[in-house]
Formats: structure tokens, sequence, C-alpha cells
């Protein structure tokens, strides 16, 4: 009985061993095949991700490509562009020469007529003269006959009386020839100055110009303001040392403003805020470094400017620093007129001017484009600047003609040349023509108001106007005060009182008018 139950126990313990093992065994088999469906599920999971990541990659590599490709498309546009700008340029220039060609062919045409013209009145005079001096011995001859036979008076006496009435005769005659001819020159000269002046304007198509005292710098976001002042405003006080500009930084929105009077200085420093943005590191050390650079570069780019100007106006084998100091001239300006703008305008109305007078227009070109070179330093140096300008020319190898013309050129000495005369002319052209210099509405009031005041103070002035842009004054007076000879005078204090109480840019004509009026009644 014993035995039979150990071998119930032991079939039973062998029964659950096996049991136990078939469990396990599934068990087992269960969680592996769940590891393997759960490897398969991040295989697929990695592979899909894969391929999502690899279609990233390339879309971004075809954009790339696509960025790089307009990039490059736009540069080659661009430069294509140039040359065909540069292209057209030259072909304008071309059509110039040729019509200059074409006028002065014209003009040596006509002149050959005038000659031809003149001989043939000469010839005719001769033949008169030679007509009239035969009548003349004939009247001659009759009347030393008369005086002898009526007067009783010798010939040597005859002769005296004779003489002194044909003097007089001539001196009279003389004198009426002498007015016509000069009221002719002085009319013909009005004529061809008129007329040279007005193709010098018309052949020179100018900019209007106009620089402040500030310069603004775009922000990406007003975030940047906090950098650029820096921990306690040590970023902003570095840069306002290094370059000698304030920087205004308030309420405008994504925007720094730039303040100086010295355009060169305040160019630096919005050069050397836009590369300290776009790098993105501002501190003081950095900020050193960078406007340093940047003054480097500006050099550059001022000789570049200047040797830009000797090629627009055609000229060559100026000594470097003059090159350099025309370059400075782009950041000086005058009544806002941009001073190296002003001079190569000045350059070619010289040069239109000195090809209808037959006289080189190489040489007048220089003399315009130099003429305002003293500015480029004039805040450093003392004196005026055209001295100064006429001093910077000769130091560098400039002809005396040149030095002349360019001190002359706002009469501060007298003009003993043609092109010292022309310097003056074109300098005021280019300087009074509408829209060269800038001028504010409010001090364009009242600059006229003061000018109709200075008129209208004085007595017998009944109303006066100012017209063409405050270039001249129209002065109405009353005809019972004011005589013919009163007015003349009137114009010329008004002028005097003009000059001495009122600055503006040219000149000012003074006008003064006198109605006369002559009733009847038919009856």
């Amino acid at each position: 009985m014993y035995k039979d139950m150990t071998v119930v126990y032991i079939g039973l313990a062998t029964l659950g061993a096996v049991s136990f093992f078939l469990l396990g065994y599934s068990i087992r088999k269960f969680y592996a095949k769940k590891k393997v469906r759960t490897a398969e599920e991040n295989a697929r999971r990695a592979l899909e991700n894969s391929k999502v990541e690899a279609d990233k990659i390339r879309r971004q590599a075809e954009i790339e490509a696509k960025d790089f490709l307009l990039k490059a498309r736009s540069e080659f546009e661009n430069e294509t562009r140039a040359r065909r700008q540069e292209g057209i340029t030259l072909e304008k220039r071309l059509i110039q020469k040729e019509e200059n060609l074409d006028r002065k062919v014209d003009l040596i045409d006509r002149k050959e007529k005038d000659l031809e013209r003149r001989d043939q009145s000469i010839s005719a005079r001769e033949k008169n003269i030679g007509t009239k001096e035969r009548e003349l011995e004939s009247l001659l001859q009759a009347e030393k006959e008369q005086l002898q036979r009526v007067s009783g008076m010798t010939r040597d006496e005859a002769r005296q009386v004779l003489l002194k009435r044909l003097e007089d005769d001539v001196k009279q005659e003389a004198a009426l020839m002498i007015k016509r001819t000069e009221d002719e020159a002085r009319e013909k000269a009005d004529k061809e100055a008129r007329k040279i002046i007005g193709l010098a304007i018309q052949k020179c198509a100018a900019e209007h110009t106009v620089e402040t005292t500030v310069s603004v710098v775009n922000l990406p976001n007003d975030e940047m303001k906090g950098r650029i002042i820096g921990r306690e405003g040590r970023n902003i006080r570095a840069l306002e040392v290094a370059t000698g500009i304030d920087v205004i930084i308030d309420d405008t929105p994504g925007a720094v403003i730039l303040s100086g009077f010295d355009p060169i200085k305040r160019e630096i420093a919005k050069m050397s805020l836009e590369k300290l943005l776009e790098d993105g590191r501002i501190h003081p050390g950095r900020i050193e470094e960078v406007v340093e650079k940047t003054k480097k570069e500006l050099d550059n780019l001022i000789r570049e400017e200047g040797e830009k100007a000797l090629f627009e106006t055609g000229l060559h084998g100026m000594h470097p620093e003059l090159v350099k100091l025309l370059g400075r001239l782009k950041y000086r300006t005058s009544y806002g007129q941009n001073v190296l703008q002003h001079s190569k305008e000045v350059a070619h109305l010289m040069g239109v001017m000195a090809g209808e007078l037959k006289l080189d227009p190489t040489l007048a070109k220089r003399i315009g484009l130099l003429h305002d070179i003293g500015k480029s330093v004039s805040h450093e140096v003392e004196g005026t600047h055209s001295k100064i300008g006429s001093d910077l020319a000769r130091k560098y190898g400039e002809s005396e003609n040149i030095c002349h013309a360019i001190e002359a050129h706002h009469q501060d000495i007298e003009a003993k040349t043609l092109l010292a005369v022309m310097a003056q002319a074109a300098d005021a052209i280019s300087a009074s023509r509408p829209g060269a210099r800038r001028e504010t509405l409010e001090v364009y009031i009242k600059r006229l108001e003061k000018l109709e005041s200075i008129a209208d103070s004085f007595k017998g002035v009944e109303k006066a106007y100012a017209i063409q842009a405050g270039r001249e004054i129209r002065v109405i007076v009353q005809p019972e005060k004011i005589t013919d000879a009163q007015a003349a005078v009137l114009a010329r204090d008004i002028t005097k009182k003009i000059e001495e109480g009122l600055e503006y840019p040219g000149q000012i004509k003074v006008t003064v008018i006198r109605e006369t009026r002559a009733v009847e009644y038919a009856k």
C-alpha cells in the first residue's frame, strides 16, 4: 500500500514536472514570438524613418540646388545687364560724338559761307569807296572854286575851312559807326553766349541730389537694439568712440539712427554697424576691429569713386592723391547738393562750352572736375575752399591755368583767362538749376517773404513779387513818386540790401517796373 502510494506520488510529481516544463516552454515561446514581433515592428519603423529622413535630405538638396541655380542665374543676369548698360552708354557717347562732329562740320560750312559773303561785301565796299572818292574829289574841287570866288579867300585859307568841316563830319560819322559797331558786337556776343550756355545746359542732364546729416540702419528685429546697447551701454559707447558718430536708439521700430555732420565718419559707422549685425558678434573688441577694417574698405571705395569720376569725364593722368580727394567729395554736400556730382556736372558743362569756343575741352573738363577739390579738406584746413583747392592742385603738379581758374571760380581773385570765367559760369549754372540744392519748405517760404519785405521797405514801392523760385524779384513802383532815373537807382539799392541782409544760393535778379500811361478821350 505504502509503495503504491509512493509510485502514485512519483507519477504525480513526474506529471507535474512535465506539465510545468510544457507550461514554461509555452510561455518562453510566447514571449519569444512577442520579442520577434516587437523587433520586426522596430525594424519596420526604423525603415520608415530612414525613408522619411532620406526624403527630407533629398528635398533639402533639391532646394539648395535650386537656390544655387537662382543665385547663379541672378548674378549672370546682373552681369549681363551691367554689360548691356555699359554698351548703351558707349553707344550714346559715340552718337554724341558723331553729333558734335556733324555740328562742327555745319559750323565750318556756315563760317566759310560767311567768309565768302564778307569777301563779296568787302569787294563791293571797295568799289563804292572808289566811286565816292571820285565824287568827293569833284565836290571838293567845285567847293574850292566856289569859296575862292565868293569869299575871296586864298587857297590855303579855303583848305583850312574845308578840312575843318570835313573833320567835324568825319568825327560825327566815326562816332555813329563806333556806337553801331559796339551795339552789334554786344548783341552778337550776348546771343552767342546765350546759345553756348543753352547748348551746354541742354547736353548736361544731372540728377536731383539730396543729402542729410543722418543715416538710418535697418534692424532685423527690435531685440537687436539691446545687443547694440550692450551691458550697461558698453557696446554703444565703444561704437560712438570708435566712429565719432552719435548712435540714437529710440522708439523707431526696426531702425537705429546715426547722427553726425561728417559724412565719411557717418558712412564708416553705418557700414560697421551693418557688418556687426550680419556677423552677430557685438562686443567692444569686435566693434573696434570692424571699424578699423571698414575704414580701410572705405579708403578703397573713395579711390574707386575718384577713378570713376575721371572715367566718366574722360580724363586721365591725375595724381593719385587728387584722385583720392575727388572720391572724398562724394561724401560732402553743399546746400544739400552732392559736391562730386556737382563737380562732374561742371566738368561736362565746361567741356561743351570749350568745344563751342574752340578751346581745349580736356583742359576745361579738368578745371571743372577740380574746381571744388578744396572742399574735401576745407573742414581740416584754414582758408576758403577755392584757395585751398588751388594750393592742392599746384602741389600735385597741375598747370598754372588750372590753379588760377580754381582760385578765381568764386571771384576771390580777378579772372585773367577765359577758362576761369567759364568756370564761374558753369559753377553758377550747376548750383542754381532747379532741384540742385535742397531747401525745406519753411526755409524756402521765409526766404521769399524776406526777399519781398526787403523790396517793400523802400519808399515809392507799390508791390514786390518774388518769382522763379526766389531767383528774381519784380518790383512795381508808383510812377508819380519814382522817375525812370530813380528806378535804376532803386534797383541798385535793393540789390545791395539783398546782398547785405539775405543768404541765398546763386544770384537774384532785381527788375523795377514803372508803368507809364497816356490817356485820351475821343469825342
